[in-house]
This record gives structure tokens, sequence and C-alpha cells, in this order.
């Protein structure tokens, strides 16, 4: 008794350090500055629920010339991934170089026991998936995937009326994604070199834009299998785009449903909108913000979205939450090591289907 009393009061007196721990900023280092969505760390330097510890970059010509460069103390800047995590003793790092790149990240991470966050796609090929998944197991680490779709307020109130029974059974999903073109909207140089690359990247809009689709509907099924995948791949600006395909149609057929996913580098305009057709009803999201409803024959008009609450609003408030254990990451949440297994599995399925002809049987 006197010992349990004893460690009790050690729990409770432990208390107030964990906590004050949790709202310590989260020590975040970044490996690789040719991705253009870097500026997403960049916008929340100063929030304060982080700190960059360490910045990585093999290319000489970007080591100090990016957009961390005067954000960061330049004693923080190294050539080598695994001497700047050996000395800045990051608890996670988020990855900003080419998809091909994550698997490097996850194994210079694993084994140190740090977290990684990587831009979606998880991995180009499936090799490189399921070694990542070995790794993140076998060090128990967490590897998360960041979409900017998961912060879409619209899809979260889409999902909860699939659960709630207002929908009812899905029936199809039709996901459009993309925008002009990346050259045409002025992406960098640097960043351009690997997303146009079919090995860097994977491929072009069928990996750029495929993956989101890929990644809402797995969700939205729980991580159902799918029976098949037909796709077709087009290159409609081989003078742009000379080595990968610029307009993707992934049709995935599951055993009650079938999902349409549109990735395009062709769009006149950028999009990233989701349609949603169920028993009894269909929503769609339109916006970041804003959806529509038909139910019950009614048809809503336009209407925002009930905000989401922190940590599940933000990507990096996300992450502290998952590294901290504030939250447990479920099986086919939308960042989830599971989740992204099957949008690769997905993809590169669709790439081959593409390549024969023929639907790719699961």
């Amino acid at each position: 008794m006197k010992h349990f009393i004893m460690a009790l009061f050690a729990c409770i007196f432990a208390l107030p350090a964990m906590a004050q721990s949790n709202s310590e900023p989260l020590r975040l280092a970044v490996a690789g500055v040719t991705h253009g969505h870097l500026g997403e760390v960049v916008s929340r330097i100063k929030r304060g629920d982080f700190k960059v510890v360490g910045v990585s970059e093999k290319d000489e010509r970007y080591l100090h010339n990016n957009d961390l460069t005067g954000k960061v103390p330049e004693k923080l800047f190294y050539k080598d991934l695994g001497k700047m995590l050996d000395e800045t003793k990051p608890e996670v790092v988020v990855a900003y170089g080419s998809i091909y790149d994550h698997l490097s990240v996850v194994e210079a991470c694993a084994p140190r026991h740090i977290h990684v966050m990587v831009e979606k796609p998880l991995a180009t090929t499936v090799e490189q998936a399921e070694r990542i998944e070995q790794l993140a197991k076998q060090y128990g680490i967490h590897v998360l995937t960041n979409y900017e779709t998961s912060w879409y307020a619209p899809n979260h109130k889409i999902y909860s009326m699939l659960q709630d029974g207002t929908l009812g059974d899905i029936r199809r999903i039709n996901v459009y994604d993309g925008h002009e073109g990346p050259k045409e909207i002025n992406c960098s140089d640097r960043f351009l070199e690997w997303l146009t690359d079919p090995v860097l990247n994977g491929g072009g809009a069928v990996i750029d834009f495929g993956c989101y689709g890929a990644n809402l509907a797995t969700w939205m099924l729980k991580g159902e299998k799918p029976i098949s995948v037909f796709a077709v791949l087009q290159q409609h600006k081989p003078d742009i785009y000379p080595k990968v395909d610029d307009d993707a149609t992934i049709v995935v057929k599951y055993p009650h449903t079938t999902v349409q996913i549109m990735g395009s580098w062709c769009w006149p305009t950028g999009r990233k909108d989701m349609y949603v057709y169920a028993s009894k009803g269909s929503a769609f999201q339109l916006k970041p913000t804003t959806m529509q409803t038909y139910l019950d024959g009614k048809e809503s008009g336009v209407f925002e979205a009930p905000a989401l609450p922190a940590p599940y609003n933000d990507s990096f408030y996300y992450l502290k939450a998952v590294v901290r254990g504030e939250i447990q990451l479920k099986p086919y949440d939308l960042a989830s090591l599971e989740n992204n297994m099957m949008v690769v599995r997905i993809l590169n399925a669709a790439k081959e289907s593409a390549r024969t002809g023929e639907a790719v049987k699961f």
C-alpha cells in the first residue's frame, strides 16, 4: 500500500510538468526546401506552436537560398540530414523535398525515433511505401501525410453525415483536383525540377492530384479494399511536360461504390471539389469552407460548413497533438499510414492500368 500511495503522489505531481511540456513548442526540423508547400512552415513560424531547430538540404544551390533563409538562424542549416538530426535533436521532421526522398527521410529519422510528416502522397512506389511502413512499425514512430483537403470543414461535415446515417450508403464519389499546370501558375524552378520528373515525383498529374481523391475515398469508405482500378492518363502539353502525364482520370471500383478521381494540370482554373452521392441524398464540397446538400427532395443553398476545432483545423496543430500523445490516430484517418499505403497502391494501379489499357484488380 505504501508503494502504491507513493506512486500515486508521483503521478499527481508529474501532471503539471507533463502539461507544461505539452504546452512548449514542438521541436521541428525541415528536411528539404524545394517543395512549393514550404510556405506552410514559413506562414506559421511565428505562431508559437513549433520551433524550427534545424533545416537540411542536400542541394548546395538551395541550402542558403530558400524561403526559410533569414527566418531561421544561419547555423541551423545543414547539408547532411543525419548530422542535422544528431545535433539539433528534433521531435519531428517535416519533409519538403521530392516524393522520392520521403523514404530516405524516414530511413534517417526512424532509427533515431523521430516522427515524420510528409507532403502528399506518401511515396512514389508501393515498394517505397512498404519500406516506410516497416520502418515506422519497427521503431514506433508516426509517419503522417499532409493534404490540403484534410483541413476543409465541408469534407468533415460530409463524413459526419455519412457516419450518422443522414446520407445513407455511399453510391458514388467524384473528386476534382488540379489547376492550369505547375509551370502555368509559376511554380519555382526548384519545385518543377522534380515535380515533372517521372522518378522523383512518380508521375505527373496522376500523382500530384490523383492522390487527393484516393485519400478522401479511403477515409470515407473506412479503408475498404477496391475491387479494381482503371485509369486514362493523357499528355495534352508534351511541349511543357514531356516526361509525365498532365491529365488523369481514375475509376476505382468498390463492392458497392464507384469513385471517379479527376486530377489535372489542364483545368482552366484551380479546383479542389468533391461530390458524394448516397442512397438518401447527396453532399458537395465546393470550396474549402462552403458546401451544398440535397436531402429529402430538397436542395440547400450554398452554405458555410461548421468550422473545425483545433487541432483538427490545421496540419501543424494536428501534428503536435499526435506527437505529444494528445490525440490518437485512427486507422484510415486522412493522415494515417494505413490510409496512405492504400493511396499509393491505388495510384500505382492507375499507372499500370494506363500503361496496359486494362483494369488492374486488387
